[in-house]
């Protein structure tokens, strides 16, 4: 660290931090545009006033083909499968165009997942790209550290801050010891930099740099603590443990079962979701829209009308979400975290009516259980749920540790119970592989699950 080559990586790191965070503002700003023109624009301009409750159908069966391009016939088979959680990993530039294709087609034809792993990927993928234009013999270690840094540049225009980008970077990579300040002082620059660029860009251009940014949202103030807090926040993340594994589960199936033949299977599990969100709609009256997407534009509007919303209407919008997202976790690719998110937010206004809890408490502990239960990330969660409620206090925080603690808990206690899913499942069987005794092994660069071993 003291050498004068380290600081040379410091400053690369800066200017991948301005390239990676200026790509990822013009990505999050086309998928929203796209959003935008797709179930809006679109419609109008074809005379359909108001649009009509079938519009989801042909575009994700749009979604379901381009996807199934990407995942089938691009090199990188469009990122990694999302139930497998946030992967920290290197993406080769060839990768490229099939991550932006699939992600595209995900995000913005509204499958419900949500921008974080494409990110992560895309950013990695463009500082190997410019490291690689600038000096081809660049030794593998700075390599390696110049693409973590990216990857902190492009999560952390989505989460508002470096630092919750930098916690979650690190714990997926199981970073430690005398190798995190080497990867983490870079990444920082390059997050700190990067974020500049990206809120700037929002001002220049007037358009909505956080189109994809998580934010805290009202919440009731909550300040005082009960033990009947204490004994629903048990309850819960471990009932929200059990359903997230269930959707989890679900989404491994189905992707073992696509992976025969993803031609025809990714495209209908595109109109499976579409067909989830009309339902909903048909059944409550409140728009598709909810069901679709990663929830993350649904979140302020959703949180509002809690109150007033049926304890039906959530239930079902619980239902059919969930199972839009499983189909969306095993099929097609994005990021896990928003659903989650959004999962959580919905199930604690639903539980704010059990006998002794409220509103605050609820929303603080379910948002939290769901995301480590998804992501296997505690500290991340934890950082996560307190981000989003801490205009209603920091009271919730014991609530939220209890919550991480009791569902990350249940959580692997259920994953030892499963037999270990086949590889199959990560690879479509109709894409062309060259002849080679074993199929593609996983990247081991960083996963979300460390080994069980024990070490001092």
């Amino acid at each position: 660290m003291r050498s004068k080559s380290y600081r040379v990586l410091l400053i690369f790191a800066a200017l991948i931090g301005v390239l990676v965070s200026f790509v990822s503002w013009c990505f999050l700003e086309l998928v929203h545009w796209i959003q935008q023109e797709v179930y809006e624009t679109l419609p109008s301009g074809l005379g359909l006033h108001p649009v009509p409750w079938w519009w989801p159908l042909p575009v994700l069966a749009v979604a379901g083909v381009l996807a199934a391009i990407a995942i089938v016939r691009l090199p990188g088979h469009g990122g990694h499968i999302p139930y497998e959680g946030i992967k920290a990993g290197t993406a080769q530039p060839a990768e490229l165009p099939g991550i932006l294709l699939a992600a595209l087609a995900t995000l913005g034809l509204g499958l419900v997942l949500g921008p974080e792993a494409p990110l992560i990927a895309l950013g990695a993928g463009l500082a190997v790209l410019a490291v690689r234009q600038v000096k081809k013999d660049t030794p593998s270690q700075v390599m390696a550290v110049l693409a973590a840094s990216a990857a902190f540049a492009a999560i952390a225009t989505i989460f508002g801050s470096p630092v919750i980008g930098a916690i979650i970077l690190i714990e997926a990579a199981g970073l430690g010891g005398p190798m995190l300040p080497l990867v983490l002082l870079p990444g920082l620059m390059s997050a700190g930099i990067g974020s500049v660029i990206f809120i700037g860009m929002g001002h220049w251009t007037g358009l909505s740099s956080s189109a994809y940014a998580l934010s805290p949202f009202s919440l009731p103030a909550f300040s005082t603590l009960t033990a009947a807090d204490f004994g629903w926040a048990i309850v819960l993340a471990f009932a929200a443990a059990l359903a997230t594994f269930a959707i989890i589960d679900g989404a491994r199936r189905s992707a073992t079962l696509t992976a025969r033949q993803p031609w025809l299977l990714i495209p209908v599990s595109a109109l499976a979701v579409g067909g989830l969100a009309i339902g909903f709609a048909q059944i409550t009256h409140q728009p598709a829209d909810v069901v679709l997407f990663s929830g993350q534009d649904a979140f302020s509007s959703v949180i509002k009308q809690g109150p007033t919303l049926a304890l039906s209407t959530l239930a079902f919008l619980l239902l059919f979400k969930g199972a839009a997202w499983s189909i969306s976790l095993g099929n097609f690719r994005g990021g896990p975290t928003f659903p989650a998110v959004f999962l959580g937010a919905a199930a604690g206004l639903l539980a704010a009516h059990l006998p002794g809890f409220s509103e605050t408490p609820a929303v603080a502990v379910l948002m939290a259980a769901t995301a480590v239960s998804v992501l296997r990330l505690p500290l991340s969660a934890t950082v996560i749920a307190l981000l989003l409620t801490s205009k209603a206090g920091i009271a919730t925080a014991p609530l939220i540790i209890v919550a991480v603690v009791v569902a990350y808990i249940t959580t692997q206690t259920l994953s030892s119970t499963r037999p270990p899913a086949p590889t199959t499942a990560t690879v479509p069987a109709a894409q062309p592989q060259p002849a080679a005794p074993a199929p593609p092994q996983p990247q081991t660069t960083a996963t979300v699950r460390r080994p069980a071993v024990d070490k001092p």
